[in-house]
């Protein structure tokens, strides 16, 4: 798990704990359960705004984040990165954006029981 860029020891063991007991079926459903995926609000029969869901582990998503930040260093990460603030993203979204992308990574990890990984 530490071949992840932005991910030390520390890091690891959060997300082990946090998702060690679990099952998920797909990666999206992994990123729904860190917090990851968006949430759509809904006024009525209005579908207004799509915005950072509040839901999820806290834990975990407060793993995630930092260690996305942290990955930036990292030259497929600053890529991915830039693409997303060109794309239009503030900061944050192209965070959350490299977040989900890389709790894709770890869900591959964890489903194909392997330690070392491509870069995210």
């Amino acid at each position: 798990m530490t071949s992840m860029p932005g991910v030390g020891i520390g890091t690891a063991v959060k997300h082990l704990t946090n998702i060690a007991h679990k099952a998920f079926a797909s990666a999206a459903h992994f990123a729904a359960y860190a917090g990851l995926a968006p949430a759509t609000r809904r006024c009525g029969s209005c579908i207004c705004s799509e915005h950072a869901s509040k839901h999820g582990n806290k834990l975990l998503k407060h793993a995630l984040l930092p260690s996305s930040f942290a990955a930036l260093r990292d030259p497929v990460s600053q890529t991915y990165y830039a693409h997303k603030i060109q794309q239009g993203k503030r900061h944050n979204q192209a965070l959350i954006a490299l977040a989900r992308r890389r709790s894709a990574v770890l869900f591959a990890i964890l489903r194909d029981d392997t330690i070392s990984a491509p870069n995210a």
